[in-house]
């Protein structure tokens, strides 16, 4: 028998016409919120050949993350199963029902609730096709149903996924979530109670159904099916105003960041589209060294994108936050939270312009030579800086430090505390001292100048930071420092290796002057020094108790000294060991042969 109309499809049918206007409204909204550049930039992209490697990329990055989360698996398998089974089968579910449906009724013939409900539809006459298909149906169930079962154990015991802490999820989010968690074992009862009644269903449904009388399934068959409908509709309806939007937010920010769309300084339709990507799905709470090493848990990433996004209160979620970029890192879905964080900083009603006119442009005829920036905490540890100067002058290099006599900051600690305007003054102040130079090239120890100079700056030079200098050096034959017998733990900054992805140059460097020993958590899975500018509301004991875990971290294999690549970083380590650190400059100054020591 076949019919394709019954009631209860109209909540199913009103939610879906809403969900699907509202998604439309909201996407057209964003895309028109863009800035200039932002356009330009994805326009330019869409308009040249750059758009087929773009869109190529666009479906498979959809693929791997959207549906399988192949990142969510590399930090978490139990995770990433369990968000994969649930969107991955249902997707399957959705497509697989599709295909039954068109060979049943064909292209044209079949209204378009029928898939979703096809087996209270069709039945009678069964065939080895359909048997077939309502298996294929009853298994991909099954796995979504796994899914769920794990979904509602982590809600309440986050370790049994592997997780330390879950996410606090609003009053209407966790009502949201029921609804969803009900749509499956609804449809399961609901084919069950069907196939009792007509012996249409699979390999689960249908023995299932054969234990049930058949006056309970005469019973229960259309309120199941209209509770199935209305979990649907209730889903829909409100899944847009939830975090549950993220099922369709992540493929079109997906599909503008593969055609070159970054955040900007100021909010617009990128930001609102990253906010809403937000899976909530807590991975940046359990790798923030805030709530592993002082139960700091109210701050992370996922609590900053949904204050605001909800416009509740966000400035101390922030503010209080070291920017190391770990939660970048780990983001499934690639989420830009650091540039999200520095909107939300941003001091506009006191940050006022011509700001730090005291400070005169001395421009230096340094043509032929390199320009070398030490930076404000450079000043603070000097030997690095020294060390610099005897690189130079044992391969011969002309150089000329910007900042020797009288410090200028590169304005990227001001950009950290929201003092944007402030911050833009002094790299315009800097970018005119370097231009009118004549530098041949910019290199800096501090990877936070670093990171300013490569990515807010737009200088006409080469910028390197000075491993990557000195490992260039080495390459080339005009640098051959002595290896020694030292054991050596690198320790990798943050704004150098997550902020820049520097990593090998550093180790590159250290090879030649010593044996790198194992560190557990480096390079991407770098711990923090505790002492990154970006946070101002952390006591000092707090910022040491951060440090000391990384110091354990990089004394899990007892080596002779530590090596880093950042001033901020040395002085942070010394300051609490007796044993010895270093910057990877001054190894390599102590290791040259023809140089006075």
């Amino acid at each position: 028998m076949t019919t394709q109309f019954h009631p209860f499809v109209l909540p199913f049918t009103i939610g879906a016409a809403i969900l699907f206007c509202t998604i439309i409204y909201k996407f057209t909204r964003w895309i028109q919120t863009l800035d200039r550049k932002q356009y330009h930039t994805a326009k330019r992209t869409f308009m040249t050949s750059d758009i087929f490697p773009a869109l190529w990329k666009m479906i498979k990055d959809i693929f791997k993350e959207s549906l399988l989360h192949i990142k969510v698996s590399k930090i978490n398998r139990r995770l990433g199963y369990m968000h994969r089974s649930i969107a991955f089968g249902w997707f399957l579910l959705i497509v697989v029902g599709l295909i039954e449906t068109i060979i049943h009724f064909g292209f044209r013939g079949h209204a378009p609730w029928t898939g979703v409900f096809y087996r209270f539809f069709v039945y009678g006459n069964n065939n080895i096709v359909q048997q077939v298909f309502a298996t294929i149906m009853d298994l991909l169930l099954l796995y979504v149903l796994s899914g769920v079962t794990m979904a509602f154990i982590k809600s309440h015991r986050p370790k049994t996924v592997g997780m330390r802490k879950t996410t606090v999820l609003r009053w209407s989010d966790r009502l949201l979530r029921y609804a969803l968690w009900s749509i499956f074992p609804l449809r399961l009862l609901s084919e069950t109670m069907t196939a009792t009644l007509h012996n249409n269903g699979g390999i689960i449904t249908q023995t299932l159904g054969n234990l049930i009388p058949l006056q309970v399934a005469e019973l229960l068959e259309v309120p199941l099916w209209s509770l199935y409908s209305i979990a649907l509709c209730i889903f829909f309806v409100f899944m847009p105003y939830s975090r549950f939007m993220h099922i369709f937010t992540e493929p079109l920010l997906i599909f503008l960041k593969s055609f070159g769309v970054k955040e900007s300084k100021q909010p617009t339709g990128f930001t609102k589209t990253e906010l809403s990507a937000c899976s909530r799905c807590g991975i940046c709470i359990d790798v923030c060294p805030l709530n592993n090493e002082l139960n700091i848990n109210n701050i992370q990433a996922v609590y900053l994108l949904r204050g605001l996004r909800h416009g509740l209160a966000y400035r101390y979620a922030a503010t209080n936050c070291l920017l190391c970029g770990r939660c970048v890192e780990a983001c499934p879905v690639g989420i830009d939270i650091d540039a999200i964080r520095l909107q939300a900083r941003n001091k506009k009603r006191i940050d006022l312009r011509n700001n730090y006119t005291y400070i005169k442009e001395r421009p230096f005829n340094a043509v032929g030579r390199v320009a070398f920036f030490g930076g404000c905490m450079s000043h603070l540890t000097p030997n690095i800086q020294e060390s610099m100067k005897k690189i130079f002058q044992a391969v011969g290099q002309d150089y000329w430090i910007m900042d020797e006599e009288r410090t200028i900051c590169c304005g990227r600690p001001l950009e950290q505390q929201g003092f944007s305007n402030q911050a833009a003054e002094l790299r315009r102040k800097n970018t005119a001292m370097i231009i009118e130079s004549h530098a041949t090239m910019l290199i800096t120890s501090c990877p936070i100048c670093y990171r300013s100079f490569t990515q807010e700056y737009h200088l006409p030079i080469k910028v390197m930071h000075h491993t990557e200098y000195i490992a260039m050096l080495i390459e080339k034959g005009l640098l051959s420092p002595e290896m020694s017998d030292l054991r050596i733990a690198y320790h990798d900054p943050c704004e150098l290796g997550r902020g820049c992805g520097i990593y090998d140059e550093p180790r590159q460097v250290l090879s030649t002057v010593g044996t790198l020993t194992n560190v557990p958590l480096q390079r991407e899975n770098s711990l923090c020094c505790g002492c990154n500018l970006g946070n101002t509301r952390l006591q000092s004991t707090q910022q040491l108790k951060v440090r000391d875990t990384t110091l354990n971290n990089l004394n899990t294999d007892h080596p002779d000294l530590i090596a880093t690549a950042c001033p901020m970083c040395k002085k942070a380590f010394q300051q609490s060991t007796t044993q010895r650190v270093a910057d990877v400059a001054e190894l390599v100054a102590q290791q040259i042969k023809n140089i006075e020591s």
